[in-house]
């Protein structure tokens, strides 16, 4: 865990790597309660039997699931003692660069690409997040992540 004691600290690490993440174990059980939340029952995801013949040769999490670990691995690394809320601002740009079986665990390489302050009292923070499968040497996420805090 990093930990910064004031917001403005983590100026000093744009351009530059600030923390990896704890891993995250991926469940069926969580594959399948993000496709009850979100609707997307896709075979590939919640039908193991089925994907095991299919181009996958095993269920897979969905891309959004896996997107949607981003705060969670913000969270889990980085400490800012003054930050009285954060806020997830958006991304600028998503790639799912390969499949996460069940079963797979992931981690992020945070890397931040920018830190510009904004009103009142806070900052944007501009995070280049790759997520990484145990086991595989290629990233399954890329993601351009924004997050607003306020101290």
């Amino acid at each position: 865990m990093q930990i910064f004691e004031q917001l403005h600290d983590i100026d000093a690490h744009v351009g530059s790597a600030v923390a990896i993440s704890p891993w995250v174990d991926i469940t069926q059980q969580q594959v399948n309660q993000f496709a009850d939340a979100t609707g997307d029952h896709q075979w590939i995801h919640t039908d193991p039997e089925r994907a095991q013949n299919g181009p996958f040769g095993a269920p897979i999490a969905h891309g959004f699931l896996t997107l949607s670990l981003m705060p969670r691995f913000l969270e889990t690394s980085l400490s800012f003692e003054d930050v009285r809320m954060g806020v997830n601002y958006g991304m600028n740009r998503v790639r799912f660069t390969a499949p996460v079986p069940v079963g797979s665990r992931l981690r992020a390489h945070l890397y931040l690409l920018a830190s510009e302050p904004i009103e009142p009292a806070g900052r944007q923070l501009t995070w280049q997040v790759k997520v990484e499968r145990e086991g595989s040497d290629k990233p399954v996420c890329v993601a351009e992540f924004l997050a607003r805090l306020y101290t």
